[in-house]
């Protein structure tokens, strides 16, 4: 008899050691091994040590799971619960909450870190800028990169070797050359950068993850979260802002989202559609966090916040950190000296190499399976497939990866093509960007860009059968007929008993339901038409004497309970109160005192 074996964690799988990958801001990459029970915390303060970072709480690390949905760790949760994608985990760190004056960061490696966050939002296409700004926030990254110019080094069209924005126009080029020589000579890189951190924190799309969804015309739109407030965006035009005092509560059902805010001293309710309920959790949950973080002044005042309406609680979540009020207090009491900034060299950082657009992808043939009559073909085959694994990559039938530079580079490819550029400056640059696309199909064709096959195996498509062992008799049984198993089944006398109880239990239950379908007479029929209106009547009663109560303790008391003051707080219960619950109490005490008047008027 075998033993049940129930599926607790042993100390031999708790002392296992897993594989973690970050990718920093720099495209670099550290590694480190974790247990299944390490928490979050432990990779965000090994990277932290890393750098030696103190301002750790505007930085997150980032994964993607195998539906290319994006995700921030949770510190407060053990990594393996949290990932579900294939082993080795990879991951990215990233800024999480962007300050909202970036003068206010006391170390220069907290705004080198910031520098190189804005840094990729502008090559992805995440922080969209004016001409003008554009061109200063390229010369600043030019002159932290290159430092002063001098002709002597720099050939006429050095600019050309960055690639510092989706689309890169000579205009653009021109006037990033002419403020690099002119304006920004003498800057070292650290106040380079800082000018680079002031400039772009002025723009609209600062600190801007922007999330698709559609609103309730069915149009596109891009939801953000900044340390202003809650934003809207359709295509490069910004059409809601919702400042964090304004904003009252986040929450989501399925694939929709909610925004509960006042405007104009009015209730204000916005609705979005996600394309999956993973995308809209993610959104909530990166709400309810921001909001947190900008809008409490101590992380003491900090809830814990519920997705769903009145009776079903839904998701709980809660944001763990330290808030922006208190980021700023522990950073103005750091005393130790400046540690050593590392900056990455020109040409190291993948943003400024030329194959940054290619997609190098190797194409896996799908593997048939194939029976070979001859030893010639099985040898060929054998030393085929020995030198196929020498060469290439390792095959597996599951399901590919993704990286999270893939995901967050589609998703941004996704929101960059809604962005419209100016009509003045789309008139002199559209012979440049027509010639540009035209190279880059070319380079594209040229390159012949190729996808990787979807492997997945099939038993069905295997040519090989079932093997069944002889020794149990699975040969004679599998080829006998079907007529001589059944005479074989029937001459058993334990088969025939069995067959007979079930006969009698079948003409059981048909006399039960003939019984309860056609009654013998018209009064059981009435009878039982009245018990059952008799049980719908005292189950109403019931039901109507639990919830009249509450219901009332809802509308008339002042009881400040934490549940229900939830329950008042939603917008369905506003709505019922004001719309129908006051004009009916209204309408029952008009009525209330004109019979109370008719009574003492006839006395």
């Amino acid at each position: 008899m075998k033993m049940l074996r129930f599926r607790s964690p042993s100390l031999s799988s708790l002392a296992l050691e897993l594989q973690c990958t970050v990718r920093l801001l720099d495209d670099s990459e550290i590694s480190c091994s974790i247990q299944r029970d390490t928490k979050g915390q432990f990779l965000v303060d090994h990277v932290c040590n890393h750098y030696s970072l103190l301002e750790k709480d505007y930085f997150g690390i980032r994964y993607v799971d195998p539906d290319k949905q994006r995700h921030w760790l949770d510190p407060s949760k053990p990594v393996v619960k949290q990932m579900k994608c294939q082993q080795p985990y990879t991951m990215c760190f990233r800024v999480k909450f962007y300050p909202q004056e970036p003068i206010k960061i006391k170390e220069e490696l907290t705004r080198y870190l910031l520098y190189l966050q804005l840094k990729r939002d502008v090559y992805h296409g995440r922080l969209l800028c004016p001409f003008a700004d554009a061109a200063y926030l390229g010369a600043c990254i030019v002159q932290a990169e290159l430092g002063d110019y001098d002709p002597e080094e720099h050939p006429a069209d050095y600019i050309s070797d960055f690639k510092l924005f989706p689309k890169q126009s000579l205009k653009l080029e021109r006037k990033i050359m002419e403020i690099h020589q002119n304006e920004l000579r003498g800057q070292c890189p650290a106040l380079a950068e800082l000018n680079l951190l002031q400039r772009a924190h002025t723009l609209d799309t600062y600190g801007v993850d922007p999330h698709p969804c559609k609103d309730f015309t069915g149009s596109t739109a891009f939801l953000g979260f900044t340390a202003r407030g809650f934003v809207v965006f359709q295509g490069n035009k910004r059409i809601h802002l919702l400042k964090w005092a304004d904003v009252s509560k986040f929450k989501f059902e399925g694939k929709t989202f909610y925004v509960i805010g006042v405007q104009r001293e009015k209730k204000l309710v916005l609705t979005f559609h996600t394309s999956t309920p993973a995308a809209c959790k993610h959104l909530w949950k990166c709400g309810v966090e921001n909001q947190a973080f900008y809008k409490c002044a101590k992380s003491s005042q900090i809830k814990t916040v519920s997705s769903s309406s009145i009776f079903f609680k839904g998701s709980r979540f809660r944001y763990s950190g330290r808030v922006a009020k208190e980021v700023i207090e522990a950073s103005s009491k750091i005393q130790r000296d400046p540690p050593v900034v590392h900056r990455c060299q020109f040409g190291q950082s993948r943003s400024f190499t030329s194959l940054s657009h290619k997609q190098l992808i190797m194409n896996m043939e799908p593997l048939l399976p194939a029976l070979s009559s001859s030893r010639e073909n099985r040898d060929s085959s054998a030393e085929h497939g020995l030198s196929a694994l020498k060469d290439c990559v390792h095959l597996s039938p599951l399901k590919p990866s993704v990286t999270p530079e893939e995901a967050e580079m589609e998703e941004m490819m996704n929101f960059s093509q809604d962005r419209r550029e100016d009509e003045a400056a789309q008139r002199t640059r559209a012979d440049e960007d027509r010639r540009e696309i035209h190279v880059d199909s070319e380079d594209d064709t040229s390159g012949g860009a190729l996808t990787i096959s979807d492997t997945a195996y099939s038993p069905c498509a295997s040519l090989v059968p079932t093997p069944v062992e002889e020794a149990q008799g699975g040969l004679e049984l599998l080829f006998q007929s079907p007529a001589r198993l059944l005479k074989e089944l029937h001459a058993d006398p334990d088969m025939q008993r069995e067959l007979q109880a079930e006969r009698q239990r079948e003409a059981d239950r048909e006399a039960f339901r003939q019984s309860i379908c056609h009654p013998s007479s018209g009064r059981q029929q009435m009878q039982a038409c009245l018990r059952s209106a008799a049980r719908l009547v005292l189950m109403a009663t019931g039901l109507l004497m639990i919830l009249l109560p509450l219901l009332l303790v809802l509308l008339e008391s002042d009881l400040d309970i934490s549940f229900l003051h939830d329950i008042r707080q939603t917008p369905e219960f506003e709505q019922f109160h004001y719309e129908y619950y006051c004009p009916l109490r209204r309408w029952f005490l008009c009525k209330l005192q004109i019979m109370t008047e008719q009574l003492s008027g006839s006395e």
